[in-house]
């Protein structure tokens, strides 16, 4: 029943890596997608596929909403009498490439050296669609009798999913009653095993512009009589963060950790050491934030954190003059703990932002805002069934850790269906730099993390 290199290469990796050379930008990062047809041709080429799969009874369709990114929708009718659903999730939408690429790598010119592709999109989150539907057809060819599987992929992910509650709405009566939910999303701290995630970060994302003039003036001119807009940026970045300790200052975005997720790091930097330090590209020399490596696994989960990710109005070296610009633009990432309300977060930041700014100046506020993610506990069924398909797919226990990222999928689904049991698992491992540049899959953790979800859901059906 279980799955080999050789199958994956056979059935899924000419497919995987054509969709890879797909720029299926988000529409966060392509405002004119439908124009491109980016998306469109990436979701053609998993439609397709999908179609020729080797399964009893299915369906491949697309749902289509007015001013929405498009859903693909695969349901496989259950071949015993057990009427309730499992949702397996994915997306196809992608992040931009980020920079310049190493030599020999590009974004949407997929390359394999050993047994890993690079890419952007390869891991988060193009190898979604294959693992789902491989596992089911594994699953029915070695004739395991199962309940009904709907498998979603969306293409509004790296947007912060704005798209998904429409989709979802439109989705309630043919989902019906879900029992399960599998997120193929995720992250690994290695690739030795399958790694479930026990929470996620929200996010809130915010482009924040500050006005001084309407054009810019010669420095010799306004400088000292007109605001620096950067400087005021500045004022306005130290309201919500100390540029010290790089501490969140905003008391709606702290949360207290529960002592089982500490009592996790713990165990994580007792078993591995600082895994966290040991995945970045750090240079020689720069000391880190926390105190060890279970702090700073915890850092990464469950503190609130800024990011400056984007600048704009501020010209490149090579073109600056003494000038004093009419603007500047930052837009900032904030990481929210797992169990802050993001709109309470937002509605904090957003504040903090236009209250009483320094010399009056103008300022204009854009957000968008993701709750995170509490895993609930783990039924004794599906703690033994994870056990067993970590065993079976990897030959070792599972590992259970907090992930820092953001998957608006599980807090969507979680308030919909708060008693059905989640699991959210994933790829994207040591090196494997979603959203950064070199973007890689690790082929034999995607074999493996599919035949570890061809177990779950054979322990499911025989329940």
């Amino acid at each position: 029943m279980l799955l080999t290199l050789a199958d994956f290469e056979r059935d899924a990796l000419d497919a995987l890596t054509r969709y890879t050379a797909i720029p299926a930008l988000s529409p966060m990062f392509d405002a004119h997608w439908e124009e491109h047809g980016h998306i469109e041709e990436a979701l053609g080429l998993l439609v397709d596929w999908c179609r020729q799969r080797r399964l009893a009874k299915f369906e491949v369709a697309v749902q289509r909403l007015a001013n929405r990114t498009p859903l693909l929708v695969v349901t496989v009718e259950a071949t015993n009498e057990h009427a309730d659903t499992v949702v397996l999730y994915g997306h196809l939408d992608k992040q931009p490439p980020l920079g310049d690429w190493s030599d020999g790598l590009g974004p949407f010119s997929p390359v394999r050296r050993g047994n890993r592709l690079f890419g952007r999109g390869v891991a988060d989150d193009g190898y979604s669609t294959f693992a789902a539907l491989l596992a089911l057809e594994a699953l029915e060819a070695a004739h395991v009798a199962h309940g009904r599987y709907v498998v979603l992929i969306e293409a509004s992910e790296e947007s912060g999913s704005p798209d998904l509650e429409a989709h979802l709405d439109a989705l309630a009566t043919h989902l019906g009653q879900v029992e399960l939910m599998i997120c193929l999303d995720s992250g690994a701290l290695t690739y030795d095993r399958l790694w479930v995630t026990t929470s996620l970060r929200g996010v809130l994302n915010v482009e924040l512009t500050v006005k001084v003039l309407s054009q810019g003036q010669h420095s010799g001119v306004a400088s000292g009589v007109v605001p620096s807009s950067f400087r005021i940026l500045r004022e306005l970045l130290d309201r919500v963060e100390d540029s010290t300790t790089g501490e969140v200052l905003v008391p709606e975005l702290q949360a207290t950790i529960p002592d089982s997720h500490v009592r996790a790091a713990t165990k994580i930097f007792e078993e591995f050491g600082d895994v966290v330090a040991k995945e970045l590209p750090t240079l020689e020399g720069l000391r880190l934030m926390g105190r060890d490596g279970a702090d700073r696994l915890l850092r990464r989960t469950w503190a609130p954190t800024l990011s400056i990710v984007g600048m704009g109005g501020i010209p490149t070296p090579d073109v600056a003059g003494n000038v004093l610009r009419p603007s500047t633009t930052a837009v900032l990432s904030f990481r929210l703990p797992p169990s802050v309300d993001a709109e309470v977060a937002r509605a904090a930041v957003e504040r903090l932002l236009t209250t009483n700014v320094p010399a009056n100046a103008s300022v204009d506020v854009h957000s968008h805002a993701a709750s995170g993610w509490v895993a609930p506990p783990l039924s004794p069924w599906l703690d033994a069934a994870l056990e067993e398909a970590s065993r079976v797919a990897f030959g070792r226990e599972p590992g259970f850790t907090g992930e820092g990222g953001t998957i608006p999928f599980l807090g969507s689904l979680a308030r919909r269906y708060p008693s059905a049991p989640f699991v959210a698992t994933g790829v994207l491992g040591p090196h494997s730099n979603a959203h950064g540049i070199d973007e890689m899959l690790d082929l034999d953790m995607a074999v493996g993390v599919t035949n570890a979800v061809i177990s779950l859901l054979a322990t499911h059906a025989q329940r």
